[in-house]
Protein backbone atom coordinates (compact mmCIF):
# COMPACT_ATOMS: atom_id res chain seq x y z
CA UNK A 1 0.00 0.00 0.00
CA UNK A 2 2.74 2.66 0.28
CA UNK A 3 3.71 2.75 -3.31
CA UNK A 4 0.22 3.85 -4.14
CA UNK A 5 0.89 6.79 -1.79
CA UNK A 6 4.53 7.75 -3.18
CA UNK A 7 3.62 7.14 -6.63
CA UNK A 8 1.14 9.81 -6.14
CA UNK A 9 3.47 12.04 -4.52
CA UNK A 10 5.87 11.58 -7.27
CA UNK A 11 2.62 12.05 -10.07
CA UNK A 12 1.73 15.29 -8.12
CA UNK A 13 5.16 16.80 -8.20
CA UNK A 14 5.09 16.79 -4.23
CA UNK A 15 6.94 14.33 -1.74
CA UNK A 16 5.21 13.21 1.28
CA UNK A 17 5.95 15.74 4.15
CA UNK A 18 7.20 18.60 1.72
CA UNK A 19 5.69 22.06 1.11
CA UNK A 20 5.36 23.31 -2.43
CA UNK A 21 8.83 25.74 -3.33
CA UNK A 22 7.61 29.50 -3.28
CA UNK A 23 8.02 31.18 -6.71
CA UNK A 24 11.19 33.48 -5.21
CA UNK A 25 13.08 30.65 -3.99
CA UNK A 26 12.30 29.22 -7.57
CA UNK A 27 13.65 32.18 -9.44
CA UNK A 28 16.57 32.51 -6.57
CA UNK A 29 17.70 29.12 -8.10
CA UNK A 30 17.05 29.61 -11.53
CA UNK A 31 19.22 32.83 -11.04
CA UNK A 32 22.30 31.12 -8.81
CA UNK A 33 22.04 28.21 -11.86
CA UNK A 34 22.33 30.66 -14.70
CA UNK A 35 25.62 32.70 -12.66
CA UNK A 36 27.16 29.35 -12.31
CA UNK A 37 26.69 28.54 -15.71
CA UNK A 38 27.62 32.06 -17.04
CA UNK A 39 30.76 31.77 -14.66
CA UNK A 40 32.07 28.12 -16.46
CA UNK A 41 31.48 29.57 -19.58
CA UNK A 42 33.39 32.76 -19.52
CA UNK A 43 36.19 30.27 -16.96
CA UNK A 44 36.21 27.82 -20.04
CA UNK A 45 36.69 31.14 -23.02
CA UNK A 46 39.12 32.23 -21.07
CA UNK A 47 41.14 28.88 -20.76
CA UNK A 48 40.58 27.99 -24.45
CA UNK A 49 41.94 31.43 -25.24
CA UNK A 50 45.12 31.00 -23.28
CA UNK A 51 45.46 27.50 -25.03
CA UNK A 52 44.98 28.81 -28.54
CA UNK A 53 48.13 30.88 -28.54
CA UNK A 54 50.67 29.26 -26.22
CA UNK A 55 53.79 30.25 -27.95
CA UNK A 56 54.97 28.08 -31.15
CA UNK A 57 57.47 26.69 -29.15
CA UNK A 58 55.83 26.06 -25.91
CA UNK A 59 55.85 22.22 -25.02
CA UNK A 60 59.65 21.87 -26.14
CA UNK A 61 62.00 23.36 -22.91
CA UNK A 62 64.17 20.91 -21.68
CA UNK A 63 66.47 18.31 -21.84
CA UNK A 64 66.11 15.25 -24.99
CA UNK A 65 67.84 12.12 -25.91
CA UNK A 66 67.94 9.02 -28.23
CA UNK A 67 69.12 8.07 -31.32
CA UNK A 68 68.53 7.09 -34.77
CA UNK A 69 70.45 6.93 -38.28
CA UNK A 70 72.63 9.21 -40.42
CA UNK A 71 73.30 8.82 -44.30
CA UNK A 72 76.39 9.48 -44.91
CA UNK A 73 77.60 11.22 -48.58
CA UNK A 74 78.82 7.85 -49.83
CA UNK A 75 75.62 6.08 -48.66
CA UNK A 76 76.23 4.38 -45.61
CA UNK A 77 74.15 3.98 -42.71
CA UNK A 78 75.62 4.37 -39.35
CA UNK A 79 73.70 4.17 -36.04
CA UNK A 80 73.82 7.83 -34.15
CA UNK A 81 73.34 9.05 -30.35
CA UNK A 82 71.97 12.92 -30.12
CA UNK A 83 71.54 14.85 -26.96
CA UNK A 84 68.92 17.62 -27.57
CA UNK A 85 69.28 20.93 -24.63
CA UNK A 86 66.18 23.47 -25.77
CA UNK A 87 65.79 26.82 -23.68
CA UNK A 88 62.28 28.33 -24.21
CA UNK A 89 61.95 32.10 -23.94
CA UNK A 90 58.45 32.57 -21.61
CA UNK A 91 56.54 33.53 -23.60
CA UNK A 92 57.31 30.63 -25.90
CA UNK A 93 58.22 33.04 -29.30
CA UNK A 94 61.53 32.25 -29.02
CA UNK A 95 64.11 29.10 -28.59
CA UNK A 96 67.77 28.55 -27.76
CA UNK A 97 68.34 25.11 -28.55
CA UNK A 98 71.92 22.55 -28.83
CA UNK A 99 71.59 19.42 -30.18
CA UNK A 100 75.44 17.14 -30.19
CA UNK A 101 75.00 13.64 -32.20
CA UNK A 102 77.50 11.00 -32.84
CA UNK A 103 78.28 7.87 -34.73
CA UNK A 104 81.38 5.37 -34.83
CA UNK A 105 82.66 7.98 -37.47
CA UNK A 106 80.78 11.07 -37.74
CA UNK A 107 80.17 13.73 -35.66
CA UNK A 108 78.37 17.43 -35.10
CA UNK A 109 77.64 20.13 -32.25
CA UNK A 110 74.49 22.59 -33.67
CA UNK A 111 73.40 25.61 -32.37
CA UNK A 112 70.34 27.74 -33.09
CA UNK A 113 68.03 30.34 -31.96
CA UNK A 114 65.17 30.51 -33.37
CA UNK A 115 62.02 33.15 -33.44
CA UNK A 116 58.27 32.92 -34.03
CA UNK A 117 56.33 35.52 -35.50
CA UNK A 118 52.70 33.29 -36.32
CA UNK A 119 53.75 30.54 -37.84
CA UNK A 120 56.22 31.80 -39.76
CA UNK A 121 60.19 31.32 -38.00
CA UNK A 122 63.58 32.48 -38.59
CA UNK A 123 67.22 32.49 -36.79
CA UNK A 124 70.60 31.72 -37.26
CA UNK A 125 72.87 28.60 -36.45
CA UNK A 126 76.13 27.50 -35.83
CA UNK A 127 78.04 23.92 -36.12
CA UNK A 128 80.93 24.23 -33.95
CA UNK A 129 83.09 21.14 -35.36
CA UNK A 130 83.14 22.67 -39.10
CA UNK A 131 82.88 26.20 -37.83
CA UNK A 132 79.80 26.15 -40.25
CA UNK A 133 76.95 28.95 -39.97
CA UNK A 134 73.95 30.28 -41.65
CA UNK A 135 70.04 30.83 -41.35
CA UNK A 136 66.99 29.44 -40.72
CA UNK A 137 63.57 30.21 -42.58
CA UNK A 138 60.43 28.24 -42.24
CA UNK A 139 57.19 27.71 -40.65
CA UNK A 140 55.39 25.80 -37.94
CA UNK A 141 53.82 25.58 -34.74
CA UNK A 142 51.61 23.13 -32.64
CA UNK A 143 54.63 20.60 -32.18
CA UNK A 144 55.53 20.58 -36.26
CA UNK A 145 57.57 22.55 -37.74
CA UNK A 146 59.37 22.70 -41.40
CA UNK A 147 62.69 24.79 -41.52
CA UNK A 148 65.53 25.00 -43.69
CA UNK A 149 69.19 25.97 -42.54
CA UNK A 150 71.09 27.66 -45.05
CA UNK A 151 74.87 28.53 -45.12
CA UNK A 152 78.10 28.99 -47.34
CA UNK A 153 78.03 25.52 -49.63
CA UNK A 154 75.17 23.97 -47.22
CA UNK A 155 71.82 23.80 -47.08
CA UNK A 156 69.73 21.16 -45.31
CA UNK A 157 65.77 20.55 -44.98
CA UNK A 158 64.97 19.85 -41.02
CA UNK A 159 61.73 18.30 -39.92
CA UNK A 160 60.70 18.52 -36.37
CA UNK A 161 57.49 16.83 -34.50
CA UNK A 162 57.08 16.36 -31.10
CA UNK A 163 53.84 14.87 -29.41
CA UNK A 164 54.39 14.77 -25.58
CA UNK A 165 57.78 13.89 -24.21
CA UNK A 166 58.58 12.14 -27.87
CA UNK A 167 60.05 13.97 -30.71
CA UNK A 168 61.48 13.08 -34.19
CA UNK A 169 63.96 15.21 -36.01
CA UNK A 170 64.41 14.70 -39.88
CA UNK A 171 67.57 16.25 -41.63
CA UNK A 172 67.90 16.10 -45.30
CA UNK A 173 71.04 17.81 -46.95
CA UNK A 174 73.36 17.54 -50.26
CA UNK A 175 76.41 17.92 -47.95
CA UNK A 176 78.74 15.43 -45.99
CA UNK A 177 75.85 13.38 -44.69
CA UNK A 178 72.47 12.75 -46.68
CA UNK A 179 69.63 11.83 -43.86
CA UNK A 180 69.64 11.67 -40.59
CA UNK A 181 66.44 10.45 -38.70
CA UNK A 182 66.13 10.66 -35.11
CA UNK A 183 64.29 9.94 -32.43
CA UNK A 184 64.44 11.91 -29.30
CA UNK A 185 62.86 11.37 -25.61
CA UNK A 186 62.76 14.05 -22.70
CA UNK A 187 64.32 13.38 -19.53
Amino acid sequence: MARPQAYRAVVDGKRRGSKPASIATIISNARRLILAAVAFLLASLSATAGYADPGAFSGLAGNWSGGGTITLDDGSKERIRCRATYAVRVDGDAINQTLTCASDSFKFNLASHVIARGTALSGTWSESIRNASGNLEGRGGGGHFQVIASGAGFTANISLTTRGNKQSVVIRSEGAFRLTSISLTRS
